[in-house]
């Protein structure tokens, strides 16, 4: 039974061994840099699924820096999804610039999504950033094409809260919008483009943002469209449009008005015919009851005949003779 024991022993032992060889690379790594993280904290590093290597490069960077960061520290920032050799990083570059960062602000920084290191090189070397094409439209109604530079510097204890590069770019855009817009010429703002820079600048407007702007400077300034003219072109033709719609319903009136009294003409006509059509029983009757005689009758049809007569000579262009008239 002891020597089974014993046996079995071994083998655990045995197993033991091999699995802490594994560790002895970075648990020498370490010690010989200085860095002194020992066998079962490289164990638990696996337990907790924390890539050992990883968190050993780190501390042993921040050792040799001469600021040296408890892995413990850098185990909760791994696991908190951030980047850790960045942050490292980031904090070596800060010590050696003399910018005040401590591993609580810069994890801070990392895990809310911004580059910290990229930050760090911000602060010492300003970032330039380059604005597009910007329309402004002056008094006079001509429209100028802006394009600035502005030259940026991260400031690092806004970077947690503040505003980004898109937040600078629109600012600076508005206030090129609203300088050249109060000028009353393009040409004041073509012979001193400086005027957009100063107002710009004294706006104040990295207020509340990650970055301290230096310097605004026009980069291109270029003339555009006379948007006054085109203005008073699409006036003019929005009234021509409005006369020719008013134009047109007035005729549309017109020739309603003109229908209708066709209509009236008709019916005239049509009671006139109706009438007519009555003539002949009326003189019937007349002659029947005796109202009329025969020779007024005669007389009646002698008119009608040179009525008749005098009509087709006025349409011929003649004229009737004396002796037709009697």
């Amino acid at each position: 039974m002891t020597s089974i024991l014993l046996i079995g022993g071994g083998i655990a032992a045995l197993i033991m061994g091999i699995f802490l060889l594994q560790f002895i690379g970075l648990y020498l790594q370490a010690l010989f840099s200085g860095a002194n993280v020992s066998i079962m904290a490289l164990v638990g590093m696996r337990i907790r699924k924390v890539p050992a290597r990883l968190i050993v490069s780190a501390r042993v960077l921040s050792c040799k820096a001469g600021m040296p960061i408890d892995t413990n520290l850098l185990e909760a920032h791994f696991l908190s999804g951030g980047n850790v050799l960045r942050v490292v990083q980031a904090l070596i570059a800060a010590n050696k610039a003399n910018i005040k960062l401590d591993f609580k602000e810069a994890s801070a920084i990392d895990l809310a999504g911004r580059n910290v290191l990229e930050a760090v090189q911000m602060s010492v070397n300003p970032k330039v950033i380059e604005t597009p094409k910007i329309s402004a439209v002056a008094l006079n109604g001509i429209e100028l094409l802006a394009i600035t530079r502005i030259t940026v510097r991260a400031s690092i204890s806004k970077l947690v809260g503040g505003a980004g590069e898109e937040t600078v770019i629109a600012r600076v855009g508005e206030g090129i919008v609203s300088t050249i817009g109060s000028a009353k010429s393009h040409k004041d703002v073509l012979e001193n483009p400086n005027l957009i820079s100063k107002k710009v600048l004294a706006a104040g407007l990295d207020a509340g943002t990650a970055y301290e702007i230096l310097s605004i400077d026009i980069a291109d300034l270029d003339v555009g469209k006379n948007i006054g003219a085109i203005l008073e072109t699409d006036r003019a033709e929005a009234d021509k449009k409005i006369a020719q719609a008013k134009a047109e319903e007035r005729r549309a009136m017109a020739m309603a008005v003109e229908q209708e009294m066709k209509a009236r003409v008709m019916e005239m006509r049509a009671k006139l015919v109706e009438a007519e059509s009555q003539i002949p029983m009326a003189i019937s009757e007349s002659l029947r009851t005796g109202k009329m005689g025969f020779m007024d009758y005669y007389n009646l049809k002698n008119v009608q005949a040179d009525t008749q007569m005098r009509s087709q000579l006025a349409q011929q262009g003649g004229a009737p003779s004396e002796g037709s008239q009697g």
